[in-house]
């Protein structure tokens, strides 16, 4: 099958090798951009060739970023409404077999083929991020294949993120289909209860990649006094009250997140068990000193979003260990978290020993988590596993 479209061409020097092995991307060094290609409309559908001339994949073109190509299929694939249909099709069935109600993450870009993409469920809503140019110049037909694949009668668009701004994207929110919820959206997870804003939330409005880890805290938790920093709309705090723990607090700079924190609390009939504090986090576990906690969980947001930040980052992350380690009582448990792609595990890992050790304590490292399945990571592509939470003994 042929296609009218446009070509792009790998320069000579460029490892042709990657995109046949299967890497999503081709970054614009590594493209002959001449002013043809330079005057390609964001999110122009094209062929990607090597430097004979032999075609590799079709492809999504952005002039404009610095990621100025993305893999979307193999050459002769035809990129259409059928197409879309098919991948989305393909992502809910595998969430469908996970999972026994719909809330979860429904895309995850290109670890569901679909780069730059990202949706999660919320019963019968949906809040997309077309985070790509490609994805927002057909966001009309993907919009359709969602509904026709799930059955959503809502379906909302986030355009926060850095991501979108690297793209030359807006950053205005819209509702896609349907009526935006007029109130947070109860979200059942670990027999705990959340609520998600879906309109004026972080991100879509709940963090689902945390599932199995929140998990994990609840078992730790029955009986205990918990701790969880960077709470956000109270994660590990109310999971863990799910799963028997005596007290928990949240600790967050944001009063909306703590309020629907308090709010899940409520619903579970547990409020008398939870108390919250809005504070910047490093200074509520400094005026914690001297308080100890049977379970202390901390999830940052990124401090090394990308390689510049990668050095201040970890410095960060030494800082949170440090502080919070004095904090766990003798035998307790430590979790902390870093959803910064540019640090490794190991790095990550040997930031939270620092940490630990420079506040003085003994530490056995017992489990390292990642994201849930609904997050399927690209085996190619570092960011999508982008997850880590590490859970320590201490003594």
């Amino acid at each position: 099958m042929s296609f009218e479209r446009p070509v792009i061409r790998l320069k000579p020097r460029a490892d042709a090798r990657r995109v046949r092995h299967g890497h999503p991307w081709v970054y614009a060094d590594d493209l002959v951009l001449d002013r043809r290609s330079k005057a390609l409309a964001p999110g122009t559908i094209a062929t990607l060739e090597d430097a004979e001339r032999v075609p590799l994949a079709t492809v999504a073109v952005n002039p404009l970023s610095k990621i100025a190509v993305r893999v979307l299929d193999t050459p002769e694939a035809g990129i259409d409404a059928a197409w879309l249909r098919a991948k989305v099709a393909a992502a809910h069935a595998m969430r469908a077999t996970l999972y026994d109600a719909p809330y979860h993450r429904l895309i995850h870009a290109e670890g569901d083929g679909l780069p730059g993409v990202v949706a999660d469920r919320f019963g019968d809503a949906v809040v997309l991020q077309p985070n790509a140019a490609w994805a927002e110049a057909l966001l009309g037909p993907m919009v359709e294949a969602i509904a026709d694949v799930t059955g959503a009668t809502t379906i909302l668009k986030s355009a926060s993120g850095r991501t979108r701004a690297l793209e030359g994207l807006d950053d205005v929110p819209g509702v896609l289909r349907g009526t935006a919820p007029d109130a947070p959206v109860p979200v059942p997870m670990n027999g705990a209860t959340y609520l998600a804003d879906l309109t004026g939330g972080q991100k879509t409005g709940l963090f689902y990649d945390q599932r199995p880890n929140h998990a994990f805290a609840a078992r730790l938790a029955p009986g205990g006094r918990v701790l969880d920093v960077f709470s956000h709309v109270g994660g590990f705090a109310l999971a863990s009250l799910a799963g028997g723990a005596a007290h928990a607090t949240a600790v967050d700079g944001s009063p909306a997140a703590l309020e629907l924190a308090t709010g899940g609390a409520d619903a579970m009939g547990m409020g008398d068990r939870f108390a919250t504090t809005k504070s910047d986090a490093f200074a509520a576990l400094d005026a914690l000193a001297g308080e100890t906690f049977d379970s202390v969980i901390c999830d940052p947001p990124a401090f090394a979003p990308a390689k510049p930040a990668l050095d201040k980052g970890l410095r960060a992350y030494e800082r949170v260990a440090r502080l919070a380690a004095p904090l766990v009582a003798e035998g307790g448990w430590l979790t902390l978290c870093s959803c910064s792609h540019a640090a490794d595990l190991s790095r990550f890992h040997a930031a939270c020993a620092r940490g630990i050790g420079r506040a003085g304590r003994r530490a056995a490292l017992v489990r390292t988590g990642f994201a849930g399945p609904d997050h399927p990571v690209h085996p190619l592509l570092a960011e999508t596993g982008y997850l880590k939470a590490l859970t320590f003994r201490l003594s």
